[in-house]
């Protein structure tokens, strides 16, 4: 699917846009928070064995026809075609992730956007789930930015290139490093493979989704379910049974096509 095929109008209602559409930085945000408020990050397809097609059509399919989320190849994917649809100038990028259990970051496994506008570049993020920014922010180095609650900076993130790092408990805490290199197709594709498949990866083990909303958001790791409203915490673990698909449907508005049995199996201790 190429821009001029991409069907626009059927984006932006699946993502409730309404007015101008116009590539300024004001659409640019109210872009981003709509979609990230709206579509889910989830790996489901992964844990049903299905895998994770990247063509355009495949993914615009899923995430807006079928109604369905994905995980960052997939949302930032369809970001990026809805972008360059409306005339941005905008391209992937590619990201280590340093949120792993060994403190060893990943390879370029996670996507993200670059936006040009007026001789200035932004961040954006629909596809990083809680942690992503809830608008796009300037691509400039120590100059914190708070959006809806979560501090946000890029600094210098020596040989990994800019760290994208969120301020807790008064500490900056490493999220993903990038660098600007030119990516292709084809990279994507290799990051997509390995993410999707390996025995290694988070999600070809774990059950993951979120979906973010102003004030807070709801995540799920497996059965652990955690609804986040304004600094309070709520925490739900579902049920080992077909009611999880009830519970996915309701709080995160997935709707899976498969029985509850089709997932493949949990395997850490709940």
């Amino acid at each position: 699917m190429d821009a001029g095929k991409f069907d626009l109008d059927a984006y932006l209602d699946r993502i409730g846009f309404s007015g101008a559409a116009d590539p300024s930085p004001d659409t640019l945000t109210r872009l981003h928070q709509a979609q990230l408020y709206t579509i889910p990050f989830e790996n489901f397809d992964i844990l049903l064995g299905r895998g994770v097609d990247l063509a355009p059509q495949a993914v615009f399919n899923k995430l807006v026809l079928e109604k369905r989320g994905g995980y960052c190849f997939e949302l930032s994917g369809l970001f990026l075609q809805a972008l360059q649809a409306l005339g941005f100038k905008a391209r992937a990028l590619l990201a280590r992730v340093h949120l792993t259990e060994t403190g060893i970051p990943s390879g370029r496994g996670h996507q993200l956007t670059m936006v040009s506008m007026s001789g200035r570049d932004w961040l954006a993020d629909v596809g990083f789930a809680m942690n992503s920014p809830r608008q796009p922010i300037p691509l400039e180095l120590d100059r914190p930015v708070t959006t809806d609650g979560l501090t946000l900076r890029l600094t210098d993130g020596g040989q990994f290139g800019t760290m994208y790092q969120a301020l807790e408990c008064d500490e900056w805490k490493d999220l993903y490093s990038f660098d600007l290199g030119y990516v292709f197709p084809a990279d994507i594709a290799y990051g997509n493979h390995y993410t999707s498949t390996h025995p290694d990866s988070f999600f070809t083990c774990s059950r993951v989704a979120g979906l973010p909303f102003p004030g807070g958001g709801i995540t799920l790791l497996d059965r652990t379910l955690k609804i986040t409203t304004n600094g309070r915490e709520e925490v739900q673990i579902l049920p080992d049974s077909p009611a999880y698909l009830d519970a996915l449907k309701r709080h995160l508005t997935i709707e899976l096509d498969a029985p509850y049995d089709a997932l493949k199996p949990l395997h850490r201790e709940e």
